[in-house]
């Protein structure tokens, strides 16, 4: 008895060609492939484009209660055939066999981008029906008309009363979803899609909103940032890429697109494997890289075949990596540089604005309040000794430094009228008194630019809470004598200007138990410290102050430092509380632990209100 051949012995030589089982799925399949509505359409324009047209007009409108789109150019219409009419029974019955793909196998397709021939499917992710017009050398319309989800397509005779040049696409209705699709969009898509397609072709592109009664011209898509030239070129077997870079300040936008002849592939070059590192991730970088050789994924057409050609991209880009990695450090360098400056100057403000909220006797370091009232004497000399008081901070260029009393102080006042008063501030703000003793409070009047008003102004004085006196209620200084009994004392003086009338309070603590070791301060008439970061991770130290620099040292390899440059205003409250650690520490030195965390309390409780990010 023989045994029946069995399926599985086929000769191993066995094989075929594979062919599409359902031609119909097969189309489907491809036509819904393309699922932006926005690419379909910039895929119409750049047909207009490769046939030749100077202009294309994408109108948005509404007819007989339908919604529609329509792309008109004056290029060379549709192809024609031997008895000279549009050729459209090739287009509909030729899927996936473009003319174009021939013709750059040729030599003769430079600068054509379809290669699929299955653009004009994607009109079903735009709307039901597609109709589309050309001229034949008759000099009559006539147009094809399909219809999403129909095998079917229908050529007829268009009337008009003259046929005109080029080709008409209209699609209508549009699908519900992208009703709502505005020419504005439309127009800030194609100039990112198609910038240096219409920048090489200097195709003029209107999109014609009815709906809205607008227009819009594209003009291609401006980068922003410094264009960087001297570039290391990108060779590759296949061909030379282009590479159009810009360096911009850091932002989530920034981002660098890959393009093939001129038309956006990828958005974002970090989003493709191999170059989602810097610098592509490093939102430094604005512009593109045109890299005619890559293969793209069929029907999306924004997607790249990771194969050989792939490949050699990569390879070839890294020596512009290392390029553009060096030119961002540089730039992450001098924006360093430049916030460290901008931080001091904060901090210098919040420490000035404190100081002088503060007692002078206590923690006038730096010599503020002397050189304030050295500057309002005129002369540049000390004031008298018991004159108390001090200047708003804007009358000080920076702490321990007075502005310029020369000639040019004319000039200021010239240019730098004070306005109608908004504020006023005391100084000092808060402070402790042994009892029976004496201190000076002055009132600060100023505008809303913070400029010192000095004109038609009327203070009064007067105590709100608790015991003691003053020795006048209407000058812009007074004198307060504490009383003998401990307590909390509230002073206020009120300052009116004309109809305006503004008030400040002073707090004073009124002690029997005052610690003498700190009723003076000691100068430092070199200013207050700069800083300067030292790395240092894994050390427990937070700051140093070198006092032969007048340095505060900064160990920014600190996690509390890591975690503090979030953000700049939290990287701000942290260098100052740093600083307030170490004036604290070295202007109170030999104090107890106890009273140095009450010093560090109340200074960086003034400074860090004052700081301003």
């Amino acid at each position: 008895m023989t045994a029946s051949p069995s399926i599985h012995q086929n000769k191993p030589t066995d094989g075929g060609k594979l062919r599409i089982g359902d031609d119909w799925n097969a189309i489907r399949i491809i036509a819904l492939s393309q699922s932006n509505p926005l690419k379909a359409i910039a895929e119409f324009v750049e047909n207009s484009i490769d046939a030749r047209a100077r202009s294309v007009v994408i109108t948005r409108g509404r007819e007989s209660g339908a919604h529609y789109l329509s792309i008109k150019d004056d290029g060379d219409g549709v192809p024609r055939d031997d008895e000279g009419l549009p050729n459209f029974k090739y287009v509909a019955t030729h899927i996936c066999d473009s003319i174009k793909r021939r013709l750059k196998t040729e030599g003769n397709g430079s600068g054509l981008q379809g290669e699929f021939g299955i653009g004009l499917l994607s009109f079903w992710t735009v709307g039901n029906n597609l109709t589309m017009t050309s001229a034949g050398a008759d000099q009559r319309a006539y147009q094809m008309t399909m219809s999403k989800g129909d095998s079917r397509y229908k050529v007829t005779q268009r009337r008009v009363l003259f046929a005109e040049g080029g080709t008409e696409l209209k699609i209508s209705p549009l699908l519900e979803g992208i009703r709502g699709l505005s020419g504005e969009k439309i127009q800030w898509y194609l100039a990112s899609e198609l910038r240096d397609r219409l920048r090489a072709t200097r195709v003029r592109v209107l999109v014609v909103d009815k709906l809205a009664r607008k227009q819009y011209e594209v003009e291609p898509r401006a980068y922003e940032g410094r264009l960087l030239h001297q570039l290391p070129a990108v060779r590759t077997p296949y061909g030379d890429a282009y590479a159009e870079l810009y360096l911009a300040q850091p932002a989530e936008a920034c981002q660098v697109a890959l393009t093939r002849s001129g038309t956006r592939v990828v958005e974002n070059l970090a989003s493709l494997p191999g170059l989602d590192g810097v610098p592509w991730s490093s939102r430094y970088l604005q512009g593109l890289i045109d890299a005619p050789f890559v293969s793209l994924t069929p029907g999306t057409r924004s997607g790249v075949i990771h194969d050989e050609r792939y490949a050699a991209l990569l390879e070839a880009l890294k020596p512009l990596e290392s390029s553009l990695n060096a030119l961002i450090e540089a730039q992450q360098k001098a924006e360093d540089e430049q916030a460290n400056e901008r931080s001091l100057r904060a901090i210098q403000r919040a420490f000035r604005e404190a100081l002088l909220a503060l007692p002078p006797e206590e923690y006038d370091w730096f010599d503020v309040q002397a050189r304030a009232r050295s500057e309002r004497n005129g002369d540049g000399s000390p004031a008298e000794s018991g004159t108390g008081g001090t200047a708003a901070p804007d009358e000080i260029s920076d702490l321990g430094v007075a502005e310029p009393t020369s000639g040019d102080e004319a000039q200021r006042q010239f240019f730098d009228y004070a306005g109608p008063l908004f504020s006023v501030v005391v100084t000092p703000a808060a402070g402790t008194l042994p009892v029976n003793e004496r201190r000076r409070f002055r009132a600060l009047p100023r505008d809303r630019s913070r400029r010192r008003v000095t004109e038609e102004l009327a203070f009064r004085w007067e105590i709100v809470e608790g015991e003691g006196s003053i020795d006048s209620t209407v000058d812009q200084e007074v004198e307060f004598s504490a009383a003998a009994v401990p307590g909390l004392v509230r002073l206020r003086v009120t300052v009116t200007q004309r109809e305006i009338e503004c008030f400040a309070e002073a707090l004073v603590t009124v002690t029997d138990t005052f610690d003498a070791s700190v009723s003076s301060a000691v100068v430092n008439t070199r200013g207050l410290p700069g800083y300067t970061f030292e790395r240092a991770a894994g050390e427990l130290w937070r700051s140093r102050f070198d006092t032969g620099r007048n340095i505060i040292v900064v160990n920014n390899g600190h996690r509390d430092f890591v975690f503090a440059t979030r953000t700049r205003a939290l990287q701000l409250r942290y260098l100052v509380r740093l600083y307030v650690k170490e004036l604290v520490l070295k202007n109170f030195a030999g104090m107890p632990a106890e009273q140095l965390l009450e010093r560090m309390v109340e200074l960086s409780l003034y400074a860090e209100e004052k700081l301003k990010t």
